[in-house]
């Protein structure tokens, strides 16, 4: 089987990033297909290069995109370092470009200042626009996880990648720990699920509200729960589910707060509480000090279970690179579609006169994050 498809996958220039979008398990599926799969080499990635190569893959420095063949589409997942200023290829990875979010429009810029593309993968969904590869259920697990450590006094900073086993056991709860009372925003969609499975090691039963429950919410309710877990991703206008003024209500049982979505910085965000993220070496920051009242929001959760979110979104993602240059209507134009339609809401003229026009989009619990 032939294929005239080169895929280059970078080294994630995040040095906290150990994630891939594709695992060497499918690596050799895409080269028996007859893809081209350049992989660069990386101190950082879970699996390690030489898995890769067992798998038919060439290899490469890292960072060497910037020198790869034209048509080669680069497949990532975090953002890419500020050089070049000019991005001349296709380009795979999660964006966050598309709703005013900081960088959005440099970002853009440059893809129209070198002739290039960006197919983001969080745009890259089925017709009723489901993303079909997402890193959300694993969001969800890591970010609840997190807040059930910090709430029951066991969260160590810095944080380093581990594995399931390892962070279900020290979920466990202890004999005679007290019961925690939780509360899972947006626990239908895939972040929730995973949120919802986490809480099930701690031996928590959360309460679990959607969309029903969010569109004539009840702040008092909200406020009951000690650990709340966002995993809602707004895509249209919605009431914030907390203001500062609840943070302020002396009425207020809730101390754990984890925003597993991280869309801080968007006109969309449902917590506008916080105005920066968190990260591994300073996982938590307080907002209130009294009561107290702890914040979570850290962007690139799933890699700290690295091994286990990447083999779950290769899996997801595999069929689709085979069909990456089909030109059929499907998922990647869609992608393709909505990035011209940002490009033209920019005016940096990267925007095809006539290019379809992606379908506005709900409130998304169905994803509920915007991990990347």
């Amino acid at each position: 089987m032939s294929s005239n498809l080169h895929l280059w996958l970078r080294h994630e220039a995040r040095p906290t990033e150990r994630r891939t979008p594709i695992v060497p398990a499918d690596a050799r599926r895409l080269v028996e297909h007859g893809v081209t799969l350049t992989v660069e080499e990386s101190p950082q990635r879970i699996f390690p290069i030489e898995e890769y190569e067992a798998a038919g893959c060439r290899t490469a420095p890292a960072g060497s995109w910037t020198s790869a063949p034209r048509d080669a589409v680069v497949v990532g997942l975090k953002e890419l370092p500020d050089e070049p200023a000019a991005l001349e290829h296709r380009h795979v990875f999660f964006g966050h470009a598309y709703k005013g979010q900081p960088g959005a429009g440099a970002l853009l810029r440059r893809f129209a200042a070198g002739g290039g593309t960006l197919l983001d993968l969080e745009y890259l969904t089925d017709e009723q626009g489901r993303r079909l590869a997402a890193f959300g259920f694993w969001a969800g697990y890591l970010g609840a996880a997190l807040a059930v450590l910090q709430h029951r006094g066991r969260l160590t900073a810095p944080l380093t990648p581990t594995t399931r086993e390892e962070l279900d056991a020290r979920l466990r709860p202890a004999d005679g720990e007290e019961e925690v009372t939780a509360l899972v925003i947006g626990a239908l969609g895939r972040s929730g699920r995973g949120a919802r499975a986490a809480f099930a090691a701690a031996g928590i039963e959360p309460t679990c509200w959607d969309l029903a429950e969010t569109r004539d919410l009840d702040r008092p309710a909200l406020l009951a729960h000690q650990v709340m877990v966002n995993a809602v991703l707004a895509t249209t206008p919605v009431p914030p589910f907390l203001r500062e003024e609840d943070l302020d209500d002396p009425a207020r049982r809730l101390r754990t707060l984890c925003d597993v979505t991280c869309d801080v910085g968007s006109p969309l965000n449902v917590l506008p509480v916080y105005d920066r993220t968190t990260d591994w070496d300073e996982p938590v920051r307080p907002l209130r000090k009294e009561p107290p009242l702890d914040l979570i929001a850290i962007d690139n959760l799933p890699s700290l279970l690295p091994r286990e979110s990447s083999t779950d979104f290769s899996a997801a993602l595999l069929p689709h690179l085979l069909t990456l240059d089909a030109g059929d209507g499907g998922p990647w134009d869609r992608c393709l579609d909505r990035f011209r339609r940002a490009c033209r809401e920019l005016g940096v003229g990267r925007g095809a006169p006539g290019a379809a026009e992606a379908e506005e989009e709900g409130t998304s619990v169905e994803e509920g994050t915007s991990h990347g």
